[in-house]
């Protein structure tokens, strides 16, 4: 785990929070944007000198601690589409959301969700076969609708792939149950497909629904307690005749950043070592090519006649390729996990043995609890973990729901009531993580004690 609340970070934490290279980094160096310490332990930089970047700004003026306390001030039912293996699921359920039901199509997600949580209403079916109008009125409703159709890692089709069509079923049950506030998460390829036009008409379909949409924001998984450079599109739509009655703040940054050893070792994240579990193997001469790359290298970091031999044609093309012949540091936060391991194009090597990551260790870097059981192959496994949401994530995100629900349930004890009656009310704009609303009444956590403050 590295501490940003002291005065100085490496290059690499600090690359990684501005999302930029280390040569980046050289060149601004070099420019004067930033100026380095040269230290014992390598290169280093005093956060005081950083305030320019928006991500150390957030971090130094982050209410992390106090949004943690946001509990629900009622019961919010939820249903979620696209469920997978559950992340998402989990980490709303500790936030406070009450799952009414989750759909999933894939056999071995929705026996996973099962075993794990028996008291689940889990809906196996293609979500095109889904009457959604049983649930109407439910307080929230969220779904991953599937994100390879905007993925950089696909063919960037969008709605020509059949898959990306499935946002008009997730728009559908939206249609159906009329939820207060939906959350939809994707990859931030989706920002920036067919040069915008996509979320265009996402944003054009949300507000024929008669729903409000939060500007959609890109939020890194490695500011919220995941040990994983991890990146998820989040959209969040409030009803349009609950959106003065609401405040919304997106989750603010944890000032601690963990990397591969606090998911695979004891520490603050889990209590014990990685539970040994299966997993896959290279061939034996992919595994010796392996044994010469140092934790943190790639290809590069190989004898040239190596390089050549292992990369082929792609020796010659541009770009890095930093995901081939990839072995995983200890001392950094992970890269963004796939749904295989063992892929030639997004190595996930051990940092010490010159293996995949397990079944086990994947779970551990999108923080799955550690008695979270997968079902189906390895293969399936590998590929649910990869799918999923980030747990921690999902939880942080969560925390901002339901304090975005919490503030539209007080609605009625912050409304300004003028004796004038030829004076406008206006709705009381809360900030849904202050601390107090008088110096003893907490107003995420006691509705009745602020409604006598308010009177």
């Amino acid at each position: 785990m590295v501490s940003t609340y002291n005065d100085l970070i490496d290059s690499e934490l600090l690359a990684d929070i501005v999302s930029v290279s280390k040569a980046t980094l050289i060149k601004w160096e070099k420019n004067g944007k930033i100026t380095p310490l040269q230290c014992e332990t390598g290169k280093k930089y005093r956060l005081e000198q950083l305030t320019e970047f928006k991500e150390i700004r957030e971090i130094l003026s982050s209410t992390w601690d106090l949004e943690q306390t946001v509990r629900p001030l009622r019961k919010f039912s939820s249903i979620e589409l696209f469920a997978g293996a559950g992340g998402l699921a989990i980490g709303l359920e500790k936030a406070g959301f009450e799952a009414v039901a989750l759909n999933e199509i894939d056999k071995h997600a929705c026996n996973t969700l099962r075993a794990n949580r028996k008291n689940w209403n889990v809906i196996e079916s293609d979500i095109r076969n889904i009457d959604f109008a049983e649930f109407s009125g439910v307080d929230f409703l969220s779904g991953g609708f599937p994100c390879q159709a905007f993925s950089y890692a696909g063919n960037q089709l969008g709605f020509e792939d059949t898959r990306g069509t499935l946002f008009f079923e997730f728009s559908r049950a939206i249609k159906e149950t009329q939820p207060s506030v939906f959350l939809g998460e994707n990859v931030r390829g989706l920002l920036e497909h067919d040069h915008g036009r996509t979320i265009s008409v996402i944003k054009s379909v949300i507000a024929d629904l008669g729903y409000t949409l939060i500007e959609p924001k890109i939020l890194k998984a490695l500011f919220y307690r995941v040990p994983q450079k991890r990146e998820r599109l989040m959209l969040v739509g409030i009803r349009n005749d609950l959106v003065k009655h609401s405040k919304f703040q997106w989750p603010s940054p944890c000032g601690n950043i963990f990397v591969l050893k606090d998911a695979l070792k004891t520490g603050e994240l889990y209590p014990d070592d990685v539970p040994e579990s299966s997993g896959q193997n290279y061939p034996k001469k992919k595994e010796a090519i392996l044994d010469l790359v140092p934790p943190g290298g790639y290809w590069r970091d190989l004898p040239d006649h190596l390089q050549r031999e292992y990369m082929q044609g792609s020796y010659f093309l541009g770009g890095g390729k930093t995901g081939m012949a990839r072995r995983l540091s200890w001392d950094a936060p992970s890269l963004t996990l796939t749904c295989s391991p063992a892929q030639k194009q997004t190595e996930r090597c051990h940092p010490d043995e010159s293996r995949p990551l397990t079944v086990r260790e994947y779970a551990r870097i999108q923080t799955f609890p550690d008695d979270w059981q997968f079902s189906g192959s390895i293969s399936s496994q590998y590929k649910q973990i990869g799918n999923a949401v980030p747990v921690n994530l999902a939880l942080a995100v969560g925390k901002s729901l339901i304090a975005l629900l919490n503030s539209i349930e007080l609605k009625p004890a912050f409304e300004q009531v003028s004796p004038d009656p030829g004076v406008k009310n206006e709705p009381y704009q809360m900030n849904v993580f202050s601390e107090t609303i008088s110096e003893s009444v907490h107003p995420l956590q006691n509705t009745d004690a602020i409604r006598q403050t308010v009177q």
